[in-house]
């Protein structure tokens, strides 16, 4: 099998090293493929890309040429650093347990760093588990590991399709979904912790999607007396987890 690592993060090239690499179950992350390729393999490859819901896109040969030089005959793969889990396996076997879930919600973070660092600060809070949608969003790499001292390597994360349907899930299960938002009509500190709870937290240029704030239980606000305007969103997730735990 063609490998190589950038970044630490696994690259496998070649349709009929990829397909072997999906039929091996490999938790895959993202497949570019060049915009124009056909031929009697790469039907084989988009008819797997499919059935298991590998998130690909179309590329330019440039952008395949710049990541190996080797004959990746119009197609790359990206292994996930970590397998990712599913949030309707982890939500019953927490409550299985006698737990009281707690989880975090990011919507559109696309910094690594940021992500990195609220996973940090997840694992020491005592977080079951993160939760992101697949598109527009960071996922997993050498860098977000780095930045989260390691804990993405103990914290289940989910990446999800449909955010959405996950959050109302998360409803549907008896969890109290708390954003954090500027448009938030309590301060952080008045809304309740003490319950199954997850904290959903924006991007911070355009903070959560207007459907998922409408279908959420309550939009909280942190007190800011700067004139910058926003915290760093790493910094925000760091409050909230924490008026969690002293809640609990």
């Amino acid at each position: 099998m063609h490998t190589h690592s950038m970044e630490k993060n696994e690259v496998i090239f070649g349709i009929r090293a990829v397909i072997e690499a999906i039929q091996a179950g490999k938790d895959i992350d993202k497949i570019f493929i060049k915009k124009d390729l056909q031929g009697e393999l790469s039907v084989d490859l988009f008819r797997l890309i499919r059935e298991n819901k590998i998130l690909s896109q179309r590329v330019p040969v440039e952008k395949l040429n710049r990541i190996t030089r080797k004959n990746h005959q119009g197609v790359i793969a990206f292994i996930s650093a970590v397998p990712y889990q599913k949030i309707e396996d982890i939500i019953p076997a927490l409550f299985e347990e006698g737990k009281n879930p707690f989880v975090v919600i990011l919507d559109g973070i696309t910094d690594v760093r940021n992500f990195g660092a609220i996973a940090r600060t997840c694992e020491c809070a005592g977080v079951n588990a993160i939760v992101i949608p697949e598109k527009g969003s960071v996922s997993i790499n050498a860098d977000a590991i780095k930045t989260s001292a390691g804990a993405l390597l103990s914290l289940p994360v989910c990446r999800e399709k449909n955010l959405t349907q996950a959050i109302k899930f998360l409803k549907d299960s008896g969890v109290h979904i708390v954003v954090a938002s500027e448009k938030g009509d309590k301060i952080y500190r008045e809304a309740s912790y003490s319950d199954p709870v997850a904290i959903l937290m924006g991007a911070e240029d355009t903070g959560v999607d207007p459907e998922r704030l409408r279908i959420s239980d309550e939009i909280v606000s942190i007190p800011q007396f700067g004139v910058i305007g926003s915290l760093n969103v790493s910094v925000a997730a760091g409050i909230l987890l924490y008026e969690v735990v002293r809640n609990r």
